[in-house]
């Protein structure tokens, strides 16, 4: 098979040139840079070789489309053909997923310098493993499109949720990325990710744990961090933020990561639009946020946080993280997703 891939030589730059556009001079500078920017991080006789983004946006793409083959397929496909259509999918796009796989897998052993990672998982088991929760994805994705229609007073039908509404894009891709970062492959998860982040305006951090018939409508500007705990039957409205509310570091100075620093959301929660909720707080079950809140507090199961209330009521210290102890700026932090 042909490659499609263009091979750039000496001549190729020295013919672009002829057009005295200087690119000759600015392929040096360049070469320079980023020679340089290797040597820093000394890999100046290796350069990493990372997962694509184009690809992985093939690979989502073909899954999708093999998750919801009458909606996201062909547009002529066939009820006969149905079946072989979501086999070749799959097998086009879960192949390419274990170069995907391999890639990454070689990146992160080389930053622990090593020639291969410590691991009796070859690409292939992981992908496979992956496969065999692809129908346990569907079936919780269909429980996110009921909770959009039955949320949703301007839903017209399941379908047009599926097809139409940002958010339900966005949980497609976070599905399929949760799945892959919990088998130990957070870079493309990440990617995957940031590619929905691109597409939708909405910003989930594939560690984040989701709960069945989550609703995110509009959507934009929703942002979710990595250690964020969402329960069941939980709608949230544009703009809302489930963030950290400070960063701990250590003794030099550096940033501790891998610890719980996003809210925890339990059962029937509904949070408006704009609201702000920092920390490893806790919002009860059926409790309501109201729009443009603030909050960096634990809220009791079934309650009902406004501005007002937000503002006036004090502060719960024992319910905060340890790390959270210190509310001296309470409404003055820089807040940050991840």
């Amino acid at each position: 098979m042909k490659s499609n891939q263009k091979i750039y030589s000496s001549s190729s730059i020295e013919n672009a040139s002829s057009n005295d556009l200087g690119i000759s001079q600015i392929v040096m500078q360049l070469r320079d840079l980023r020679l340089t920017s290797l040597e820093h991080r000394n890999r100046r006789n290796k350069p990493p070789k990372l997962p694509s983004r184009k690809a992985l946006q093939s690979v989502i793409d073909g899954l999708a489309a093999a998750l919801f083959p009458n909606r996201l397929g062909l547009p002529d496909l066939k009820s006969e053909g149905i079946d072989y259509f979501v086999g070749h999918t799959l097998d086009v796009a879960l192949t390419e997923l274990i170069s995907q796989v391999k890639l990454e897998l070689t990146f992160e052993a080389d930053m622990q310098g090593q020639e291969s990672l410590q691991s009796n998982t070859t690409p292939t088991e992981i992908v496979r493993k992956f496969a065999r929760q692809l129908p346990a994805v569907r079936d919780i994705l269909d429980t996110d499109i009921k909770a959009a229609y039955e949320g949703d007073p301007a839903a017209r039908c399941v379908d047009e949720v599926l097809v139409c509404y940002p958010g339900m894009q966005a949980m497609i891709y976070h599905r399929l990325a949760h799945a892959l970062y919990n088998l130990g492959l957070p870079l493309i998860a990440r990617i995957i990710s940031e590619i929905a982040h691109s597409a939708t305006a909405i910003d989930i951090h594939p560690g984040a744990q989701i709960g069945e018939s989550f609703f995110i409508d509009h959507g934009t500007g929703v942002v979710i961090g990595e250690t964020a705990i969402i329960g069941k039957h939980v709608r949230i409205y544009q703009a809302v933020t489930l963030g950290a509310k400070r960063f701990p570091t250590d003794q030099d100075g550096n940033l501790l990561k891998g610890n719980a620093r996003h809210p925890i959301v339990e059962d029937n929660v509904v949070i408006y639009a704009g609201a702000t909720v920092l920390g490893r707080i806790t919002i009860g079950r059926g409790s309501s946020i109201g729009g443009n809140v603030w909050l960096t507090r634990s809220v009791p199961e079934g309650g009902n946080i406004t501005q007002a209330n937000s503002l006036a009521a004090p502060i719960d210290l024992a319910s905060h993280h340890s790390s959270n102890l210190d509310n001296s700026n309470e409404f003055h932090e820089v807040h940050q997703s991840h």
